[in-house]
């Protein structure tokens, strides 16, 4: 069987997870490397044994030897990237979050629909191995009906500035880049609820702390401590249509003692710690029980992660199967994004047509 050949378009950071892992996969073929700096493009594709460096965008999407692309650009080119891919004829995977607008992430699906091709939003935090085992354990009811969620990720100094820093490009701060991920996460173990309405509040009280001496932060190549148009926190209480709720915060700079990174559910039948370590609590004999996951990964492992998502699409595209982060959940959690967003803005909660008054 020959290999399926694919491109990454964008060479920032996050395309090193997905260029490593297509290279690692005995399917796939790194065919080609794109990125507005060819140079940059070409000290990809050397690294990492990409086939071809594509100098442009229309000869990319004209390559018909080409079948999938992963994008890993800006988000404010996510959907026009995206759309274009689809009518090229190619399989997508997208890094999250999928678009910078609810709006955006229709006009996507409904390309995707058209198209008929393998459409992946990048959640890699689905493909860990902590979440896969809990997975296992919500699937087969042993924490009953999860009625709440409770997700953190703060971080006390790390506004990595450059696009992520300006909102024109980014479409937002911690909540677009950091809430996508812990959101995501609980609405998926929680069984894909559709949301009824959402609070939140975002604040720009710190701006990126560019003073802060005796402690450092990753910061993007073109970090400009005069650029910052994003909040640097935000927190919301999402409520679904079923009745369950989710209550999150996430921020880039806040005056705490350390970063925390904290997934908690609770369910009618029991509760589960996916972050900062996977603990699963149950109930036996009249017994409140703790129990410890023996495995490689009680926490979030980036490579083995990212390999288990590339190595998912990869196989979706080959057996003719759906992704397991398709289009439409993107959609819905553009939708709380965006509802967030919007909530902060106005000062009021935002509500949203129930699915079944239609």
């Amino acid at each position: 069987m020959s290999k399926l050949k694919v491109a990454v378009i964008g060479t920032g950071s996050i395309s090193d997870f997905h260029l490593g892992s297509y290279e690692k996969n005995e399917d796939a073929e790194l065919f080609g490397v794109y990125d507005v700096s060819v140079e940059r493009a070409k000290e990809k594709a050397q690294q990492f044994g990409a086939t071809k460096v594509y100098e442009s965008l229309d000869e990319l999407f004209s390559d018909e030897a080409l079948q999938a692309v992963s994008i890993c650009t800006w988000n404010n080119t996510h959907a026009n990237l995206a759309i274009r891919a689809l009518e090229s004829g190619l399989h997508v995977l997208v890094e999250k979050p999928l678009s910078m607008t609810y709006a955006e992430s229709l006009e996507i699906q409904a390309a995707a629909q058209k198209a008929q091709k393998v459409f992946q939003v990048g959640y890699v935090r689905r493909f860990a191995t902590n979440t896969k085992v809990l997975k296992q354990f919500v699937d087969a009811g042993r924490l009953g009906e999860i009625y709440y969620a409770k997700a953190t990720c703060t971080r006390r100094l790390g506004n990595p500035g450059g696009w992520f820093a300006d909102v024109e490009k980014s479409g937002g701060g911690p909540l677009i880049d950091l809430g996508v991920h812990i959101i995501d996460i609980c609405w998926y173990l929680m069984g894909k609820p559709k949301v009824a309405k959402v609070s939140g509040n975002t604040y720009k009280n710190l701006g990126n702390r560019s003073n802060v001496k005796n402690l450092s932060f990753y910061k993007t190549a073109d970090y400009d401590a005069s650029k910052n148009s994003v909040e640097d926190l935000a927190n919301a209480i999402i409520t679904f249509e079923n009745g369950a709720s989710l209550m999150v915060d996430v921020s880039y700079t806040l005056h705490a003692t350390q970063n925390e990174l904290s997934v908690k559910l609770f369910g009618t039948k029991g509760g589960a710690e996916l972050e900062p370590e996977l603990k699963i609590v149950a109930e036996e004999f009249d017994t409140i029980l703790n129990v410890h996951p023996q495995i490689d990964y009680l926490s979030f492992d980036f490579n083995a992660a990212f390999q288990s998502e590339i190595d998912s699409f990869v196989n979706a595209i080959l057996e003719n199967k759906p992704s397991e982060a398709p289009v439409e959940d993107g959609v819905e959690i553009m939708k709380i994004l965006e509802g967030i967003y919007t909530s902060a803005q106005t000062g009021r909660e935002v509500y949203y047509e129930l699915e079944t008054s239609k």
